[in-house]
């Protein structure tokens, strides 16, 4: 395969998930931007972005989480470039309420369960125990059938796992 010819595969996958994700990198970015022009070039250098890493030769995983992670350094990229950005004087105001529409909430829960769906089933299954039925660790071990210290250690490798997949989550 020569290094100018696209990989199969990948960008027939952006091209399937167009449809579902456009709606959630839109409004992702104008929910962070609040200028419906801006949002829309913003989302277009997304999927610009992500139609020039399918082509690659080695191309990342197209998922909505992978697009939603382009999305938010699109975002800190257009905010550190803005030439305003130290110049206006900013009033006190009171912090937004991030919770004030539940859209960053509901965006974050499927981001999670896109993860939580790549993972082992011995990690999801740790994981959902521990952190969704909030469950102490010797009862998750129980329900396993583990040690205290072997579940233990199964978390710790299941949080590991799942921040490695989880967009700006990999490893710092």
């Amino acid at each position: 395969m020569s290094p100018t010819s696209d990989p199969p595969g990948a960008p027939q996958r952006l091209l399937e998930l167009y449809d579902e994700a456009l709606p959630a990198v839109y409004g992702y970015v104008v929910r962070r931007c609040g200028d419906r022009g801006t949002a829309e070039d913003l989302t277009s250098e997304v999927f610009l972005a992500a139609m020039d890493a399918a082509r690659k030769t080695a191309p990342p995983p197209i998922t909505l989480p992978w697009l939603m992670g382009v999305a938010r350094h699109k975002v800190a990229d257009h905010y550190r470039r803005r030439s305003d950005r130290f110049t206006i004087p900013m009033p006190d105001t009171p912090e937004p309420d991030p919770d004030a529409d539940g859209w960053d909430a509901e965006l974050d829960r499927i981001v999670a369960e896109a993860v939580l769906a790549r993972l082992s089933e011995p990690h999801r299954v740790v994981l959902a125990l521990r952190y969704m039925d909030d469950r102490s660790v010797p009862e998750c071990a129980e329900v396993l059938g583990r040690t205290v210290h072997a579940t233990e250690a199964l978390l710790v490798r299941a949080r590991r796992a799942f921040r490695q997949l989880y967009p700006e989550g990999g490893a710092s």
